[in-house]
């Protein structure tokens, strides 16, 4: 027997072995995280609900969807030798890729770099794939972190969300694209969550929801804009960052992570309020989805 091919026994007898006696939801769910412009703390906002969903006792995966700027890897401290750029090809199955990150836990690995889109055409294929895959089954949410600003293929992972999460800061142009990117996926959405990262205060965060919130309701009459909290400036995070730690792990008692933990608990209480007897969902339905809006 070759080595890959014990590699890949050995990963697929891991998933199981993680996987045994759990339970999931009817449906998984899927949450998109994203922002109107880079360099607002989405991609550590993703990785750190992630982790704190886990710890919550939700099975959780977390998809790395920012096409061109993928860093979850970095963040969470891994170093994947494959993604799924590779099951595109042909090159490695799903199970193959998954890189378990911590208790209930699962990283899918994206792609740093435009290649993926050259395989669009095979998303069918991933669906397949997804659908025979051991870890995908056991999903109760999936967190999809998604690139930032209004692409057509990162419209595409927002649209086949069930749920929106839009991270913005107190900076004004970060406001102004967060409304932007909150309007256009107003045209799929009737409701979306807004979280403000880097705030100086609580209030001053709450006052840029309501801004938001007052201008939306006149001009997207439609949505229901919802306020999932906030977090203050803490060079904590910039500090766990650099070091490649989850300060939701290394540091469960910061502030950030209390207030992860609160709007954590917001979330699922949200999203679980909304879950009605909806067709079973799993990783690859969510890719056929996907590929319709491409």
């Amino acid at each position: 027997m070759s080595e890959n091919n014990q590699d890949n026994i050995n990963q697929a007898s891991k998933l199981e072995e993680l996987l045994k006696g759990e339970k999931k939801l009817h449906s998984t769910k899927f949450i998109a995280v994203t922002s109107g412009k880079g360099g607002v703390g989405k991609s550590t906002i993703s990785a750190n609900l992630a982790f704190t969903l886990a710890k919550m006792g939700y099975k959780i995966g977390i998809f790395d969807a920012d096409i061109g700027l993928s860093n979850l890897d970095l963040i969470f401290g891994v170093r994947p030798n494959q993604n799924i750029l590779h099951v595109l090809r042909g090159e490695a199955s799903f199970d193959d890729i998954i890189c378990p990150i911590d208790k209930n836990l699962f990283l899918i690995p994206g792609e740093n770099g435009e290649d993926i889109l050259k395989y669009a055409d095979k998303f069918n294929i991933l669906d397949s794939f997804a659908n025979e895959s051991v870890v995908f089954e056991a999903f109760d949410y999936v967190i999809v972190d998604t690139g930032a600003g209004i692409g057509g293929t990162m419209q595409a992972f927002l649209n086949a969300s069930d749920h929106i999460i839009v991270v913005t800061t107190p900076d004004p142009s970060a406001i102004t694209d967060a409304y932007t990117t909150i309007k256009i996926n107003a045209r799929t959405k009737n409701e979306m969550l807004l979280i403000i990262n880097m705030a100086t205060r609580n209030q001053e965060a709450l006052n840029i929801f309501t801004k938001i919130q007052k201008v939306a309701a006149k001009n997207i009459p439609n949505l229901k804009l919802h306020y999932l909290g906030n977090f203050l400036v803490n060079s904590s995070v910039r500090n766990s960052t650099k070091y490649r730690e989850l300060i939701t792990r290394a540091e469960p008692y910061n502030a950030f992570s209390l207030s992860m933990e609160e709007i954590s608990k917001q979330l699922i209480s949200k999203v679980e309020h909304n879950m009605l007897d909806t067709p079973k969902a799993n990783f690859g339905s969510f890719l056929k989805r996907i590929l319709s809006y491409l």
